[in-house]
């Protein structure tokens, strides 16, 4: 395991292209006025055609806006960045989440800030979090499907009334360790979490909060069968596979949805390149923990 530290910084800042939370025309006056403190600087805002329509603005598709931005921009909670950074993983462009709503763990600037920000990013005030994702590769005879996940991967029973039962398998080319049968997991199901997503779902189904910057693999059973299945968490270089005759449902993100009974596994591990996220010099993640999850508190 080991932090990524990125002192880069964004080498043009001519072009931002922005997603916004969709059926939110409310959040007009945020677009505004991040539009008017690009302009403020020279920079022009790009903003998606989806997006848009809810402004009644012109907009443009977004392959076309990550190709043609420097940085992008959601404006929205958790999940917009979240969509945001999947969509657009392909074109590695560092990424800022203003949140219209609750503070999340992700967004961190808030609507009287966006003017504020706009000017110390203009002033190389700013820092740029890498964070992991994971490399998903469905595999089967016929072909393999590639996905990116940024939270997580769930592998789930299909019903209310069934159970889970895979088998997970583990590779480590440092640790010199071939295919090596770690679990069987039967229950519920069984989570696979990066640390941005520890504290998704995996925190809710008993996993350990993994510090964000870090390089691991989160591995949380869902309800086992037995108490003595316990979460794992894997170093960086670690691969693990995940077998079973049984249906399965494999959710990526909360967003992508498949069955693992039309392939023979899925794979996953830590994909070479990770989203870059930018943030404000003084964000300090134990804060947000303290206020997230009211720790310290005694309410």
């Amino acid at each position: 395991m080991h932090i990524r530290k990125s002192h880069e910084k964004i080498e043009n800042l001519k072009t931002a292209g922005l997603v916004v939370r969709p059926d939110s025309p409310e959040l007009r006056k945020y677009y505004e006025i991040l539009r008017d403190a690009l302009k403020k600087h020279g920079a022009t805002l790009l903003v998606e055609e989806k997006s848009a329509r809810q402004f009644g603005i012109e907009g443009m598709p977004a392959q076309e806006m990550f190709a043609q931005s420097d940085f992008l921009i959601s404006i929205g909670g958790d999940g917009t960045l979240l969509s945001l950074s999947r969509r657009s993983y392909a074109y590695h462009k560092p990424i800022l989440g203003i949140h219209a709503g609750n503070l999340g763990f992700l967004t961190d600037v808030k609507l009287d800030e966006i003017e504020s920000f706009i000017d110390k990013i203009f002033a190389g005030e700013y820092r740029i979090d890498h964070r992991m994702v994971l490399d998903v590769v469905l595999m089967s005879q016929v072909g393999n499907k590639s996905l990116i996940a940024f939270n997580d991967v769930v592998l789930s029973r299909p019903s209310i009334e069934g159970m889970v039962n895979v088998d997970a398998y583990v590779t480590s080319f440092e640790a010199r360790m071939a295919k090596k049968h770690l679990n069987r997991y039967y229950g519920d199901g069984v989570i696979v979490s990066t640390p941005t997503g520890s504290t998704a779902y995996n925190l809710s189904a008993g996993g350990p909060i993994v510090y964000p910057l870090t390089e691991a693999l989160i591995v949380t059973p869902i309800c086992p069968h037995s108490l003595t299945e316990r979460p794992i968490v894997l170093p960086a270089d670690f691969e693990i596979t995940f077998e079973s005759e049984d249906e399965t449902i494999i959710v990526v993100d909360g967003q992508d949805i498949y069955n693992l009974k039309f392939f023979d596994a899925i794979c996953i591990k830590i994909a070479s390149t990770g989203v870059r996220m930018i943030h404000r010099m003084e964000r300090n993640y134990f804060d947000v923990l303290k206020q997230k999850l009211h720790w310290g508190s005694h309410h």
